[in-house]
């Protein structure tokens, strides 16, 4: 395949024709190295995707059957992700450490009909499979990376090993792409239907900022998560279409992650929010980090203080934005607005809208926070099976999140609309409780939730403060909170915890904390 002058850019239809289109214009430059020293070209990753991707039809798949990845950031979850793209199968990336009952309701759940796995997860991904063999499904193929198969299953170099798979004729825009666990109801995850018409866009829509959050000359540190759609496609997905290099790292550790960045002359380093206070407790943090041009954190919001304390260790700028899985990720980035404004989340990237409505469905009053609602090529096309929940007939679809936009359009987020706290009959945003906890010194960390009470919910503070005596944080809090809020905002209770539970991607588990909030009420926790 060739490709056209830069300037007539080749557009591709499946989210895998990036690597084609990379290994035509450099495909002797490193794509993906593992921390471990493992390494792929741009032109053997082209030539491992088809293999893959004909080992999978081989296997008995067609178009639109789903397969299970159950990997971690290694460069077979890469080669197999595209592989299924290129085939026109569904991939469903997951969590690794996902439990083996969680497993087994995403096989099911999805009706994959491979499930990949390697010697970290393949003993979770055997009992998982037989569970839902066990209720009378005849099960997925477990192909086996780095461990033997054992009866009925498939190694994966038995899979890769036979010829390329040959390009299949272009299929429609709104063909499925991957499938995505994401947020949860009161009982069960569920998935977000990707096409390659939003993946694809996405990309778009990010590559058209100025400056460029990603160049082909940069090294992008891959140390977040790829089952998550911020390491999926806002980290792959943006190495693939800008034909740069992904350093890939199945674990943060805080000294080790940065002599990964050192080793390979990392510039781009994508992270969470919990990554940083590790980070700034280190005192040659502007050495290590010497080569990086810019840091992305995304999934959750970072304060500005954090922001500026890191800036001026370092000299390296941070940027962040706001995305939600259903928008493939990136809805907004400080990179996007000509004149950021310091604590926002930047303004909307071009080709994507948004808009605020308050409870009425109208537009609120200037500077008032609304729900976050979004139109843009780039959104799902609902929830699987039956993409119920997606955007309205006109486009718009809301986030559940609340926020309010400046004059200039930056976004700040103030809440999830479900988080809100009603404390006798006045609206509580936790964000807000959290920015005043957060600066009283020895606190690391601060989760804010409601709890049940005769008000109809209290407002308590969890909060991490290793290095100080719990009677005099509760004291601090306590009195920071009286002079920054109104009375009906302060905590109720201040819980002060050697951990606060997280997801990979370093957000903050507060359904968790409800639910410990829950048990306490009915008596069953003291």
């Amino acid at each position: 395949m060739s490709l056209e002058p830069s300037h007539e850019r080749a557009q591709p239809h499946l989210v895998a024709d990036l690597v084609a289109l990379a290994a035509a214009r450099d495909g002797a430059r490193a794509a993906l190295v593992e921390a471990s020293g493992r390494r792929l070209t741009w032109g053997d990753l082209e030539t491992e995707v088809g293999r893959v991707a004909g080992g999978l039809g081989r296997v008995g798949l067609v178009a639109g059957q789903r397969v299970l990845l159950v990997l971690g950031n290694r460069i077979e979850l890469v080669t197999t992700y595209l592989a299924a793209l290129r085939a026109q199968l569904v991939a469903v990336p997951v969590n690794p450490r996902a439990k083996v009952e969680e497993l087994a309701w995403m096989i099911a759940d999805s009706g994959a009909r491979v499930v990949v796995a390697d010697a970290a997860t393949v003993a979770d991904a055997r009992a998982a499979v037989a569970i839902v063999r066990e209720a009378g499904d005849r099960g997925p193929t477990l192909v086996v990376v780095d461990s033997e198969p054992l009866d009925g299953e498939l190694s994966f170099d038995a899979v890769r090993a036979g010829e390329p798979a040959t390009i299949p004729a272009r299929p429609e825009p709104e063909t499925l792409a991957c499938l995505l666990y994401t947020g949860s109801s009161a009982e069960r995850p569920r998935a977000a239907m990707l096409t390659h018409r939003a993946l694809l866009a996405n990309l778009d829509q990010t590559a058209a900022v100025d400056p460029p959050m990603m160049r082909a000359d940069d090294v992008v540190l891959g140390v977040v998560p790829l089952f998550h759609v911020y390491g999926l496609n806002a980290v792959l997905g943006g190495v693939l279409r800008q034909c740069a290099t992904l350093v890939l790292t199945d674990h943060f550790d805080p000294r080790g992650t940065l002599d990964v960045v050192v080793e390979h002359g990392v510039t781009i380093v994508p992270v969470a929010p919990a990554v940083f206070p590790h980070w700034l407790s280190l005192p040659d943090l502007d050495a290590l980090l010497h080569s990086v041009r810019l840091v992305l954190s995304g999934s959750a919001p970072l304060s500005r203080a954090v922001v500026e304390e890191f800036l001026t260790r370092t000299g390296v700028p941070v940027h962040q934005g706001y995305g939600l899985t259903e928008a493939a990720p990136v809805v907004t980035s400080t990179l996007a607005p000509t004149h950021p404004v310091p604590g926002s989340l930047g303004a909307a990237l071009p080709g994507v809208d948004l808009r605020l409505v308050d409870d009425l469905g109208l537009e609120p009053e200037p500077g008032d926070p609304g729900e976050i609602q979004v139109r843009g090529a780039n959104l799902f096309s609902g929830y699987w099976p039956d993409g119920s929940d997606g955007p309205g007939a006109d486009g718009w679809w809301s986030t559940g999140d609340v926020g309010f936009l400046d004059d200039g359009g930056d976004l700040f987020l103030v809440d999830r609309a479900a988080e809100v706290v009603v404390v006798a009959g006045f609206r509580v945003y936790p964000s807000e409780v959290e920015e005043v906890v957060a600066r009283v010194p020895g606190v690391e960390e601060v989760a804010v939730i409601g709890a049940p009470s005769d008000r109809g919910s209290d407002v308590v503070a969890y909060v991490r403060a290793p290095a100080a005596d719990p009677d005099a944080v509760v004291d601090a809090v306590r009195r920071r909170c009286e002079a920054d809020l109104a009375g009906f905002k302060r905590p109720s209770r201040i819980e002060v915890v050697d951990d606060l539970p997280t997801t990979l991607a370093g957000r903050v588990r507060k359904g968790t904390l409800r639910q410990l909030e829950r048990r306490r009420a009915l008596g069953i926790l003291e």
